[in-house]
């Protein structure tokens, strides 16, 4: 009869100098939630995640100011290209970062993560040229890395308990940055005009009118940079695995290594193949269902602001930009709490898929109801709006966390830096094409108002409810497993 390979039945080795071996011994004698490291994990992802939506609310009036675009209709054209190099380099690097942190730490990647936007986001703000300004914004996507590795580190740092709040924590920090990013970037770009009495126009901030919000990202970028001294490392590095630990041995963490495990019965010590990333179905199908509901959750932001903003004639809310704003905002903060209070108990009950289940079950009639808001007024559909706004967004919370859980689970840990890196990746490549497929839906509903099947938008939310049923189709326990680990 084969030995139980059961973690139960391994005993567990602490190497002296091993930092991940520090972190273990310091989650078995402290049980209790570690604040101050959810504070730093929350602060830097927070501090990653404020640019890259911060730029959106000044794009327009800085494209057409660096006068590439020979008339106005072209401006659009040209900054879709600037909105999208973010994503373009972060899709190109996710899996390099996910593997550097596999080698060499989680640390290191988070210092270089923070050191670049302190670094390229203020060099954006200063764009003299539209090149610059592409560069500047694809480098700063690049060189950050954060995502993957921070997502690894939330689950490595604490007990599993707690592991749920600590992920919880990244997508709300990651949620707030892509509210709190863009009102940055409203309140205080240009401001020689918006503030005249404030700042003159042959000044620093007169001279480069989208300065201002940068330098302020950067200046809380080296607030979280300080932070991340305080950061414990959590990768296991041993000393007879050190040798191992090259380039050579970290891209065949791709290709099934194997490590050593000792059981705690026969004293021996055995091989265990570690599975293949690419064919490793836990994680794909996991990333598959992650990858979806992210293309729903990025088409939804985009369509939700359009649909607001829009006149009431054509099915919209003829909301201004600061009663989206206000929306968003208190959504933000009611997310917040959310994910501290409620969401880890709630995880703890049902479980990540279970709980993903729910939520997208819950979404389709929610968003199906978009619709007849627009027959309201007032306060009433202020009222309605918000609490819609704030459901929405607990669910989609719940279900990106609940698939980041399934991820980070569904490896060991030395490898779920560059499962992370895949994953982000991937996420990237379809956050990129949703807020161009939600705008060309949004734009082709909007010329069917007299249609006699789902006019206007409601063709918009169906659409989006079909995406949201083919995600929770994928959740199925013939195609989405649970994790070994």
């Amino acid at each position: 009869m084969a030995a139980d390979s059961s973690p139960l039945l391994l005993k567990k080795v602490y190497y002296e100098n091993c930092p991940g071996c520090k972190q273990d011994k310091r989650n078995e004698t402290h049980t209790g939630t570690p604040y101050k490291e959810f504070f730093y994990i929350w602060l830097v992802t927070l501090c990653s995640t404020l640019p890259i939506q911060s730029l959106f609310p000044f794009l327009y009036f800085m494209i057409r100011d660096l006068h590439i675009a020979k008339q106005e209709e072209d401006i659009g054209f040209y900054a879709g290209f600037v909105g999208s190099a973010y994503m373009f380099g972060r899709a190109l690097s996710s899996v390099f970062w996910g593997m550097v942190a596999d080698k060499y730490g989680r640390k290191p990647v988070i210092v270089i993560s923070i050191l670049s936007v302190i670094i390229f986001n203020s060099l954006f703000g200063l764009s003299t040229s539209y090149w610059m300004a592409i560069t500047t914004r694809a480098l700063l996507g690049f060189l950050c890395g954060i995502l993957g590795p921070i997502k690894a580190y939330a689950s490595e740092v604490c007990r599993k308990e707690h592991q749920a709040l600590g992920l919880s924590l990244v997508s709300s920090s990651r949620g707030i940055g892509l509210i709190v990013g863009p009102a940055i970037g409203g309140f205080l770009a240009q401001p020689a005009e918006k503030y005249p009495d404030l700042f003159s126009e042959k000044s620093l901030f007169g001279r480069f009118p989208y300065f201002l919000p940068c330098l302020c990202i950067s200046i809380f970028a080296v607030g979280a940079f300080i932070a991340c001294f305080w950061l414990p490392e959590t990768l296991h590095m041993h000393p007879n695995e050190l040798r191992d630990r090259s380039i050579e041995s970290l891209e065949a963490s791709l290709s099934g290594p194997k490590f050593k495990e000792n059981d705690k019965l026969s004293g021996e010590t055995k091989s265990v193949s570690k599975k293949h990333l690419l064919t490793n179905w836990t994680l794909m199908s996991a990333i598959i269902v992650y990858c979806v509901f992210s293309l729903h959750e990025m088409a939804y932001s985009e369509i939700f602001s359009l649909w607001a903003v829009s006149s009431k004639r054509y099915g919209g809310l003829s909301f201004s930009s600061e009663d989206v704003g206000e929306v968003l905002a208190i959504s933000g903060f009611s997310l917040l709490l959310y994910q501290i209070f409620l969401y880890p108990p709630v995880a703890k009950c049902l479980g990540p898929i279970a709980s993903i289940r729910l939520a997208a079950v819950l979404t389709i009639p929610l968003l199906a109801s978009y619709p007849f808001m627009a027959e309201l007024s007032g306060f009433t559909l202020q009222l309605v709006v918000n609490i819609a706004s704030f459901l929405k967004n607990v669910f989609s919370v719940t279900i990106i966390t609940g698939c980041n859980i399934l991820q980070n689970n569904a490896v060991p840990q030395d490898q779920r830096g560059a499962a992370n890196g895949i994953s982000i990746t991937a996420m990237s490549i379809f956050k990129a094409a949703a807020p161009a497929g939600g705008g060309a839906l949004f734009s082709w509903a909007q010329k069917r108002q007299k249609a006699s099947v789902l006019p206007g938008d409601h063709m918009v939310f169906f659409v989006l409810n079909v995406v949201g049923l083919f995600a929770l189709l994928l959740t199925c326990k013939q195609f989405l497993t649970k994790p070994a680990f």
